[in-house]
């Protein structure tokens, strides 16, 4: 049990933090782009991505896995991001911090999304059973190339006028 739940409840309320906090990065990474920044919908994305990661720590598990670098990692760039919008106002270079930790971070939640997708839904596992075939490496090099363009221009263009409102 983790935090007075089963494991299949445990694992159902972790799903859907990381959905909150997929959606709501998506969200936050359009306003970057549009050069916007929202607190509410940034503080969602932040909070749920940490509890994202941080309940990722607490399933059982045997040694050091690819998915605890990825929330070590995540964890990493959460902090950085939120130094530069809550600590630094996104103040000259925090502004680039602060857009490419978010869009990075949300990329990662994306990556094991797709992970668990082909793992979980039966007509994507039966493309990619042990996830080295050519149709999971062809949806994460969409999903990377995507973010990479996204990552660019949230880089380009988001140049805040002041705090987040």
């Amino acid at each position: 049990m983790m935090l007075g739940l089963s494991l299949s409840q445990f694992t159902l309320l972790h799903v859907v933090i990381s959905l909150i906090q997929l959606v709501s990065g998506l969200v936050v990474v359009a306003g970057l782009i549009g050069s916007r920044v929202s607190s509410s919908w940034t503080g969602v994305y932040l909070l749920s991505a940490l509890l994202t990661s941080v309940t990722g720590f607490m399933f059982p598990f045997n040694g050091f896995l690819p998915s605890h670098a990825f929330g070590i990692l995540s964890l990493v760039l959460l902090a950085l991001a939120m130094l530069a919008i809550y600590v630094f106002a996104l103040r000259v270079a925090w502004r680039w911090i602060f857009a490419i930790c978010v869009v990075v971070t949300v990329y990662l939640d994306a990556f094991v999304t797709v992970v668990q997708s082909f793992l979980k839904i039966p007509s994507l596992h039966a493309f990619a059973p042990t996830g080295a075939e050519p149709p999971f490496a062809i949806a994460q090099g969409i999903l990377l190339v995507i973010f990479i363009a996204l990552g660019v221009m949230a880089f380009r263009a988001f140049h805040p006028a002041a705090r987040p409102a």
